[in-house]
């Protein structure tokens, strides 16, 4: 059984304003749970675009990282195609589909409670070294692979 700070692994105060509970961690996988609050609706009332794909980097993220959880991912690059309007509780399916010694590629798919397909990304992540539990970097980003 996986320990649900390890999915998350960092303190990431935008995943936790959201309100993402991470449900799956391994083998590749993962699912995220989100149901947008007010202040994350678009002015159609369904979830804001900027949130689902906010959702779907972190879901693929959390799937590479399942992998090689001492390691951390930074976003090289999104692609995401909106296919119908996220309204409700949402789910984001990631699943990590190759990787290699430095890079990860993944898709992420965001049903919505009748299990209808919102939005799917494919993203591709460079795997970086993390930072001890607790330390802060001076630097925004650690991206040496040394």
């Amino acid at each position: 059984m996986w320990d649900k700070a390890v999915g998350f692994g960092v303190e990431i105060p935008f995943v936790e304003h959201l309100g993402f509970e991470l449900n799956q961690f391994a083998d590749g996988h993962s699912e995220i749970t989100y149901t947008a609050r007010a202040e994350h609706l678009n002015s159609f009332s369904v979830t804001h675009g900027g949130a689902i794909m906010t959702l779907m980097d972190v879901s693929m993220a959390t799937a590479a990282r399942s992998k090689v959880p001492d390691m951390g991912v930074v976003t090289i690059e999104m692609k995401t195609s909106f296919m119908q309007p996220a309204i409700g509780p949402l789910v984001a399916k990631g699943e990590l589909m190759h990787r290699t010694a430095t890079m990860a590629f993944t898709q992420s798919t965001v049903f919505d409670a009748a299990g209808r397909k919102c939005a799917h990304a494919t993203g591709t992540f460079k795997f970086v070294k993390r930072l001890p539990t607790g330390a802060k970097s001076s630097n925004p980003i650690n991206i040496s692979t040394d």
